[in-house]
């Protein structure tokens, strides 16, 4: 087990969002997104922050690429795809559903064996095709069934029980939530249950974005490197075609991002420099031009950062303005043209 000098657990709180994102129809703001962000420079310190960074909050699937490192540690021998299929929020693409019956295979075990929630694919036409073939539910389907089924593999590995693996008092559970404290550098605040069933824990945006440089600054071959590496180089493995996660990591050399439901979204680059997003609605559409922004501001170049600046508002079929960062994230005027 890996030593863990972290600090206190972030305060439990009603967050102090501040606002982040605007939604602009003809040049007038007609909505605003709240939410919070954090920049980290390559020495570790906080270079920028708005809202409320330090509270306690929840990672949702952002925190995947630090449950993985955990099982690593603890002797998961997956690499490449399907490595990085242990740390997704896939889309139920066929190749998903394949890689992670191939970690149970590797376990001796089937899906049967899942805990985790039966769902619908993830991505909408994935979803209608399937829906269309007349397709139920299931747990091979769910966008965490590669975790899970990493999870078995490590479970199976050290001789674990496997039925109660979602319990936080197991084995598997107790060396995540310690690898989640050494990476964060912080003690978890709150232990709840995610969407897919599997232990959630509560850290502050700092620590999420702290953990996120622990593995992009990470020697080669280990656990944190071995993720990282994984992840970029399959980054439709660990999300699916089309998805702006993958294509983020596509267009900035060596950036580590994962997105995570209500909301969230984590990304560091090579050096260390990473940023963390919490949108407070978790709507999509703030997360993506808020995570932009925050990647200026650390440094990267904001051409590379053009396709993900704001989707676009339409009136009568026809482009009427933008859902954008804020002000106080790209120091343009409140106001903007259609």
């Amino acid at each position: 087990m890996h030593h863990i000098s972290a600090a206190a657990a972030p305060p439990v709180r009603e967050p102090r969002h501040a606002p982040v994102a605007h939604l602009i129809r003809g040049g007038v703001v007609e909505g605003v997104h709240y939410g919070s962000v954090v920049v980290l420079g390559a020495d570790g310190r906080t270079e920028f922050q708005l809202g409320d960074t330090d509270a306690a909050c929840y990672p949702r699937s952002a925190l995947k690429p630090v449950q993985a490192v955990a099982m690593v540690r603890a002797g998961l021998p997956l690499d490449g795809a399907l490595l990085s299929l242990a740390a997704a929020s896939h889309s139920g693409e066929e190749r998903h559903l394949t890689g992670a019956r191939r970690i149970l295979e590797l376990a001796g075990l089937t899906e049967a064996d899942l805990r985790n929630v039966p769902d619908l694919p993830l991505d909408p036409e994935v979803r209608d095709g399937w829906v269309r073939a007349g397709r139920a539910p299931s747990r091979l389907a769910q966008n965490c069934s590669g975790k899970h089924a990493a999870m078995l593999h490590t479970a199976r590995l050290n001789g674990w029980t496997l039925d109660d693996y979602l319990d936080p008092a197991h084995p598997l559970q107790r060396a995540v939530a310690e690898t989640v404290e050494d990476l964060t550098g912080q003690r978890v605040a709150h232990v709840t249950v995610d969407g897919c069933g599997a232990p959630l824990f509560a850290v502050s945006l700092t620590g999420l974005a702290r953990a996120a440089a622990r593995l992009t600054t990470a020697a080669p071959g280990t656990p944190e490197a071995r993720v990282a590496d994984a992840v970029r180089a399959h980054a439709e493995m660990a999300s699916g075609a089309g998805r702006d996660v993958a294509a983020l990591m596509r267009a900035v050399p060596g950036l580590l991002a994962k997105d995570g439901y209500e909301g969230v979204q984590v990304a560091a680059l090579p050096d260390g420099r990473a940023v963390a997003v919490k949108i407070a609605d978790g709507a999509r559409r703030a997360r993506v031009p808020v995570t932009a922004a925050a990647l200026a501001l650390a440094g990267v170049d904001p051409d590379l950062l053009t396709p993900f600046t704001g989707e676009t508002v339409l009136g009568g079929g026809a482009p009427v303005g933008t859902v954008r960062a804020a002000p106080a994230l790209t120091g343009a005027p409140v106001a903007a043209s259609a």
